[in-house]
């Protein structure tokens, strides 16, 4: 509880004291370049493979020659709005993401820099971490977007071509019973997703204490405690927005 508790201090004190707006902007713009454009390859990459993946084994889990074809597209579609593109590429973002805010913070506590800022009157919290979470929460969404959409095609490209399943089939599924809300609902899980990653790393990062050792240390944790906190707020969020009875 202790350990919570200091962690929403540390969400307020970033908005104490702010600084400027233009420098947050500059700030802004630079840990978007950072986080959210240089993460693409590696959201591209684990995107095509899954869905490609997902493809092929819908099919062959769809061995009633009763069961028609246009399922493949269907659950491509269900399985990467609903989970893959927000939830997993959650934990590969905080692989990623989390672990490099608190490698950085890290060091920059470990070498007294921040101490540093801190003498020069200067709200750490807010100039470090804030332009940080508004990175992440502008771009992870954007990347959710990518990643859905490189799934659902590379599961076309799997289907017409390892599993022979026509693409107007494909596409067919992709469009049966389609829900606009599954991809607002994505968009949301997004949103939360980056601002639990960003602050915890941020969080883990900026509280160490040690040699060089307590870096890695931090790194660690704040990837092992961002994947908790992504299992348990896609519970959350799954029985609040698509549970009809809460």
């Amino acid at each position: 509880m202790e350990g919570i508790g200091k962690y929403f201090i540390f969400l307020y004190s970033m908005f104490v004291n702010r600084e400027r707006f233009r420098t947050y902007v500059r700030q802004t713009v630079d840990e978007c370049v950072a986080i959210g454009v240089n993460s693409i390859f590696l959201v591209a990459i684990v995107s095509v493979f899954i869905g490609a993946v997902a493809s092929i084994q819908i099919y062959h889990t769809l061995s009633s020659p009763f069961a028609s074809t246009f399922l493949v597209g269907y659950g491509v579609r269900e399985m990467t709005i609903l989970e893959t593109a927000p939830t997993v590429m959650a934990i590969v973002f905080a692989g990623r993401v989390g672990s490099s805010i608190a490698g950085q913070l890290g060091s920059m506590r470990i070498s007294e820099q921040i101490d540093a800022l801190e003498i020069l009157g200067i709200n750490t919290t807010s100039y470090l971490v804030l332009p940080k979470i508004l990175a992440s929460i502008i771009t992870y969404p954007l990347l959710v977007i990518i990643s859905a959409f490189l799934a659902v095609y590379s599961g076309l490209i799997a289907a017409k071509f390892v599993v022979s399943v026509a693409p107007e089939d494909y596409i067919s599924g992709l469009r049966h019973m389609f829900d606009l809300y599954s991809v607002y609902f994505a968009v949301y899980n997004s949103v939360v997703y980056a601002l639990l990653i960003s602050s915890i790393s941020a969080y883990r990062g900026f509280y160490i204490s040690g040699g060089a050792v307590a870096v890695g240390r931090a790194s660690t944790r704040a990837v092992t405690d961002s994947c908790i906190a992504i299992l348990l707020a896609d519970y959350v969020m799954t029985q609040l927005l698509l549970n009809p009875s809460i």
